[in-house]
């Protein structure tokens, strides 16, 4: 993930947008405090976009790839997500 000043944003945010449109993940910052997060809109990344605009979970990955990793879980109706979970874990420590 990658930091740019308001300032950097404002000289030129249609090279930013390009960059996120790459995939890439950019915070905003004003005075060293993050004020937005610009996150591509599409793909695995925009499942997460929602929670991080608020501010439910905070994405520490560089790209789009790091969070290709991250498993995904397909629930059937009727079955706890958090049952899925645990029983993968329960397997990774096999």
């Amino acid at each position: 993930m990658s930091t740019v000043s308001v300032r950097e944003f404002s000289y030129n945010p249609s090279a930013m947008f390009a960059r996120v449109e790459q995939g890439e993940t950019i915070e905003v910052t004003r005075h060293g405090s993050v004020i937005a997060v610009l996150l591509p809109g599409s793909g695995i990344m925009g499942r997460y976009a929602t929670l991080v605009a608020k501010g439910a979970i905070r994405l520490k990955a560089t790209t789009t790839s790091d969070i290709d990793r991250i498993p995904r879980y397909d629930v059937p109706p009727g079955v706890s997500p958090l049952d899925l979970l645990l029983a993968d874990r329960e397997e990774d420590e096999r």
